[in-house]
């Protein structure tokens, strides 16, 4: 069985891929499985310069890679050189990982006692179709840094990077079977991630409604989980901030990859005393995005990523409902969805759903209780923002704020030596930064008397 890969710019078949049955899936784990034997042993040094190796070979090929992403999910070509380079810089910086996984010698009565981080095993991951390079490397970069084996699905839609990826991982001498990629339906690969004995752990990005299903049939099998799911994250503008830039750079904190961002700033929210002030500088900086062919160098924003996707976020505004303002789009083949700015009650849909497409709902509020009280009315926690010239306040609000990322007078969530994940339904666990081997590693304790 293969799956028609489409060009969401163009509508035109890029190729077709095979998908992995549950057969070769099974295959495929009991391979990893046979390969963590040995790659768990491979010196510390050795994995080191093998990941540094993958991360030179990643390097070398990142316009084909980027170029790659623009025709498979219709990210800008700036986007998707970013991309690429992240997958680079994540697997450099956990290649430091092997020769610090450090344990500790803990103080007890008649003898030595010492920890060590033990890998896991073969690790699951299962990667969206919104950000198919960086959300893959977060995943396979510290797992196989610590020593486990990786099997990745990728999402149906856009697997063309991935699978590079893994032929780039063997032309690196990365050994067989430590990291392959098996592109197929999330009901088969995905699901059999869950099931199998083997896979000691599954890393899930994606809805929250599939995530739940995840974590459960990790539950009934005592598996380990790390998930980061959705998000309907806030934008707070005080009227002491800098309302010029606030409204410049609004558009960019939503609009990026057409809005199909799980931290997508895609509430606005503008204390009353400069609404009206920032709506003015809003409707310009909106109308200024330029939408448009994603291998153009100067293209902002590209399509949305189905046909599917669009019938839904076009779902959201029908009739022109509650539209403030909107930018443009190009006419003819493609996804197309412009940007779009709402103004609709404080009790609408698009004020709690997860649109994920570039859609902003703007919400004024009266003060600093109002604007706290109103960003954690949702059951998501992914990231968010706040603009104000006020230190106190930013540090009071950003303790307050229900949400895993947050950034002052920034709309910056990712950074590869920090950490990343969020609260409530937007997920659990962390992923980035010197922590991220505790995900998959266990603690082994081990007493020595003496």
């Amino acid at each position: 069985m293969t799956f028609d890969v489409i060009n969401p710019a163009t509508e035109e078949v890029v190729r077709s891929v095979p998908h992995t049955s549950l057969e070769e899936t099974d295959a495929a784990i009991a391979r990893a499985q046979k390969a963590f034997e040995s790659w768990r042993t491979v010196a510390p040094g050795d994995r080191a310069r093998l990941l540094r190796g993958f991360a030179e070979v990643v390097d070398a090929h990142t316009e084909e890679l980027a170029r790659l992403e623009v025709e498979n999910s219709g990210h800008t070509i700036g986007n998707a050189r970013w991309e690429a380079g992240n997958v680079r810089d994540v697997l450099q910086y956990y290649s430091a990982a092997p020769e610090r996984l450090f344990g500790k010698q803990i103080p007890v009565a008649g003898g030595l006692d010492v920890t060590f981080h033990e890998p896991l095993g073969v690790v699951g991951v299962i990667v969206p179709w919104n950000f198919p390079m960086p959300i893959a490397g977060w995943g396979f970069a510290p797992a196989l840094a610590a020593g486990n084996t990786v099997v990745l699905k990728p999402a149906e839609v856009t697997p063309l990077t991935a699978v590079r990826l893994g032929e780039l991982a063997l032309e690196a001498g990365i050994p067989e079977g430590v990291f392959q990629v098996l592109p197929g339906k999330g009901g088969v690969v995905g699901t059999r991630f869950v099931t199998h004995p083997l896979v000691r752990k599954v890393v899930f990005t994606g809805s929250t409604e599939v995530g739940k299903q995840v974590m459960a049939g990790c539950a009934d099998r005592v598996k380990r989980v790390t998930l980061e799911l959705g998000g309907k994250s806030a934008n707070i503008v005080f009227a002491d901030s800098d309302l010029e830039k606030a409204a410049a750079t609004a558009p960019y904190g939503v609009f990026d990859n057409a809005g199909q961002d799980c931290c997508a700033r895609s509430r606005i929210l503008v204390q009353a005393s400069a609404y009206d002030r920032f709506m003015e500088l809003l409707e310009p900086a909106v109308q200024g995005v330029k939408v448009g062919a994603p291998g153009d160098e100067a293209t902002e924003m590209g399509p949305l990523i189905t046909a599917a996707h669009l019938g839904k976020v076009a779902s959201y505004v029908p009739d022109d409902t509650h539209v403030a303002f909107r930018g443009t789009a190009p006419d003819g083949p493609g996804f197309w969805f412009p940007p779009t700015v709402l103004t609709p009650p404080a009790d609408h849909v698009t004020v709690h759903e997860e649109i994920f497409g570039p859609v902003v709902v703007v919400l004024p509020f009266e003060d600093e209780a109002d604007a706290v009280r109103i960003a954690n009315d949702s059951e998501y926690g992914l990231s968010g923002s706040i603009w104000t010239n006020d230190v106190g306040r930013a540090i009071r609000v950003s303790r307050a704020v229900e949400a895993g990322n947050l950034s002052v007078n920034s709309h910056s969530s990712v950074r590869y030596w920090t950490p990343f994940g969020g609260v409530k339904q937007s997920g659990l666990g962390r992923e980035l930064g010197p922590d991220a081997l505790d995900a998959f590693t266990e603690v082994k304790n081990v007493f020595i008397a003496t």
